[in-house]
């Protein structure tokens, strides 16, 4: 049997659920020490990160059997990439820059087998755990288990949101809230109305399509605030944000003592 997803099960069946973006830190403990902090996911990013397609395999072992679901953001939007991350064990695949309902669709049609999609085959491998078994049983879980963001960043992909997040296999929207205020044209301006607006309309779309909202948020305040509106994917910070907040008050708590 294929393992399941239950970062997409939970979500779907109404629930919140918490982890971190991974920029830097690729060690084999990292999962390990992810699942003990209490996170449920670990979101990867390799669009600016410079993680290969070999440390993702290893992180994606490194997640197996602990519980810890592995979603990884892929360094570009080609079929070839989607389809090698899912054949080495990727649950979920956060696209970038998302900007209409027919790219959303094909995306997805990239993450499923056929009559659904277009996936290659190739069983026995990372993501089917090396095992043997039904092919066609594997290429069902497989296709219910994977895991489909669009990423919100960008003024057109503002504009369609609710197009882009009704398109069939797409399970939810991710707002890029630094993306979308370049685009905008008002550089990390977060608290502008047009920044809050798309924010409310993402997450007022996705419950009313029965789809998850998700977000990085870089301060507990506001992940509290994104939280209290509607976000129920929340990646609270990042490797080295997280590294660098928790150190920096320790060394000014220890000054502060001396």
């Amino acid at each position: 049997m294929m393992r399941s997803n239950p970062l997409k099960q939970k979500l779907a069946a109404g629930g919140t659920a918490y982890g971190t973006m991974v920029f830097e830190f690729n060690s084999p403990g990292l999962p390990a020490a992810l699942v003990a902090a209490g996170a449920e996911f670990a979101l990867y990013d390799m669009e600016h990160s410079g993680f290969t397609m070999k440390d993702m395999k290893e992180q994606f072992a490194y997640c197996r059997g602990i519980g810890l679901v592995p979603v990884v953001r892929p360094p570009s939007k080609t079929y070839a990439t989607v389809a090698t991350l899912l054949d080495i064990g990727a649950m979920g695949l956060m696209f970038q820059m998302v900007e209409s309902a027919e790219e959303a669709a094909e995306l997805v049609r990239w993450t499923r087998y056929p009559p659904r999609g277009q996936r290659g085959a190739m069983f026995g491998g990372a993501h089917d755990d090396y095992a043997p078994g039904d092919v066609a049983q594997k290429m069902r879980g497989a296709d219910e288990r994977t895991f489909v963001l669009a990423m919100i960043e960008t003024r057109k992909g503002a504009e369609n949101l609710e197009s882009i997040l009704a398109v069939d296999g797409v399970d939810g929207g991710h707002l890029g809230q630094f993306d979308l205020s370049l685009s905008l044209g008002i550089p990390a301006q977060f608290e502008r109305p047009e920044i809050q607006t798309t924010i409310d309309r993402l997450t007022a779309t996705c419950k009313r399509l029965g789809k998850t909202a998700a977000c990085m948020a870089p301060t507990l305040d506001t992940a509290r605030d994104w939280q209290r509106r509607g976000f129920r994917m929340i990646s609270y910070s990042y490797d080295t944000g997280l590294v660098q907040d928790s150190l920096s008050a320790g060394i000014r708590a220890l000054k502060s003592d001396t």
